[in-house]
This record gives C-alpha cells, structure tokens and sequence, in this order.
C-alpha cells in the first residue's frame, strides 16, 4: 500500500455554515418560545444537529504534519496541506508527524569480528516519508525503528573488529565514517517497509566490555611501545650510519672493524635508550 496525496476542500466556508446554522437554531428557539409553536423548535435541533454533523468534518493540518483519512477501515487518503480542511464527517482522522526524529539506542554488549565482548550505541536520525506503508505495514513504527536500528547495529559490530588487527583493515575504531555509512545502509534496508527514511547513523559510544577492558588497554599500550621504539630504532640506525660516513668522510679518526662495532654499540645504547646515559672516562695508563 502507497500514500495517496488528496487536497480537501478549505474549512472556512464550513466552519461559516456551522455557526450560521448555530446562529438560525438560536432564532428558531426564541420564535418557538414567543409563538408558542413546536415546529420552530423541531427546526432549531434540526439546525443544531446538521451544525454538529458539519463541526466533526472539520480538522487542521500543522506544518510538517499528515493526516491519514480512513473510511469505515479502508484508506482514503492522506492530507499534508497545512490548514483548516473539512471532509466527510464519517471520515476517521489519525495524526502522524513528519518531522525528523531521533533516538539513541541502548548500549548492546555483542562481539566484534575477533570475538572481543564490546559495548556498543548509535544515534539514528530518521523521519516518515510514506504514511500509508508506516501506519498499514507495521504494527507500531517507531517501535519497529528502535527495534530494527539495534538489530542492524549488533550485525554491524560482528562484521568489524574493534581495531585493525592489520594495516587497510576496516575497524569499528579507526574508520568511523566507513562503518556510519555502512550502519545507515543496514538500517534502511530494514526500514523501507514502514515508510521511513533514514538520514542518518552513527555510534554514539563504543568500548570494550569491562571484563577485557583493562586487559585490551595494556595491549593498546604494548602496541604503542613497540610502534615507538620501532621508530626510534630505525631513527637511530639512520644516525649511526650518517656519523660512520661523516667521520670516513672527512677522515678525522681511522676505525678499524673493532671499534666500529665499539662506536655501533655505544651509540644505539645512547639513542635507543629510554633514560639519561651516563658517560664512563676510560682511565687506564697506556
């Protein structure tokens, strides 16, 4: 079932016809009780009853809002003009906004793709863009919404680990716009049943479970240790073979292999040392 868009008629003129109706029932009344005559006020209800049948037409329409319009069950219609509209008084008239929502969802514990117990939320933004398939298609939508989002968000985090385990892999972590793009696809392929449309998805929060979290941190920590002394390694490698040519270069001092390797050692324990170096005066007689 798709929305059908219909224009009714202003309400203007039917709200005028009411009162005026109100209006004559009113004159009735009084002619009725100064002529003493009963057919005056049979019309008087008459007029008050056809004003009241008008009156339950009459509905408005607010920005960014829709009125679903059903016929003892079957759908009519839906109006989105903004307005005062009047239809057919037997018409049933349910309000669905149209303005863009958003939710954010429960922090999920699921597993990543290597198997590490995480926490996990997303904040979707979404908005209603067929009423007929929202209100006739699903049971409650924004229910389903909040229902599907996490869904899709627990099948998103058992498709990326949490961090790259190697170098151009897709993590949870590192590649936040890739996986946003990805959620926000999930999730409306779930949802174009129920009308709605998905502007946007993206984790609002994401860590590691409390049971790994301090034993995943001293990894983190690890990997950074080693990453730093791999640069400072091959920094100091660079330095020691820029001396070695400089020193063969400009010959101020004659190295056999002996003290190369002497000079080699000493220069990596001062480059590639993590506190102050001291230095030891040779003091031997010749």
């Amino acid at each position: 079932m798709r929305e059908m868009l219909i224009v009714p008629k202003s309400g203007a003129g039917m709200l005028s016809l009411g009162l005026g109706l109100l209006g004559l029932a009113v004159l009735l009344v009084v002619v009725a009780a100064a002529s003493g005559q009963g057919g005056w006020a049979v019309l008087a209800v008459a007029s008050v009853v056809t004003a009241i049948f008008i009156f339950t037409g009459l509905f408005t329409v607010g920005p960014n809002d829709a009125k679903v319009l059903q016929l003892f069950g079957d759908y009519r219609g839906t109006v989105r003009e903004p307005g005062l509209r009047w239809v057919n008084p037997f018409y049933t008239k349910r309000r669905i906004s149209l303005r863009v929502r958003n939710f954010e969802s429960e922090r999920l514990k699921v597993n990543d793709l290597a198997g590490n117990p995480i926490e996990i939320a997303a904040v979707v933004v979404w908005r209603v863009v067929d009423t007929a398939e929202a209100l006739f298609h699903v049971d409650d939508f924004t229910d389903f919404v909040h229902v599907q989002s996490e869904a899709a968000l627990r099948n998103l985090a058992l498709n990326y680990p949490y961090d790259p385990h190697v170098d151009g892999e897709i993590a949870l972590r590192s590649h936040t716009a890739e996986v946003a793009e990805h959620l926000k696809t999930e999730i409306q392929d779930r949802l174009v049943q129920a009308g709605v449309d998905v502007l946007e998805a993206r984790i609002s929060h994401l860590a590691y479970a409390p049971e790994i979290a301090h034993a995943m941190l001293q990894r983190q920590q690890a990997s950074a240790v080693i990453a730093a002394r791999q640069k400072i390694v091959e920094g100091a490698v660079g330095m020691v073979e820029m001396a070695l040519d400089r020193l063969s270069h400009q010959k101020i001092v004659e190295l056999d292999n002996d003290k190369k390797a002497a000079m080699i050692g000493n220069l990596l324990v001062v480059l590639c040392s993590d506190r102050g170096t001291q230095p030891v005066v040779n003091a031997s007689k010749s």
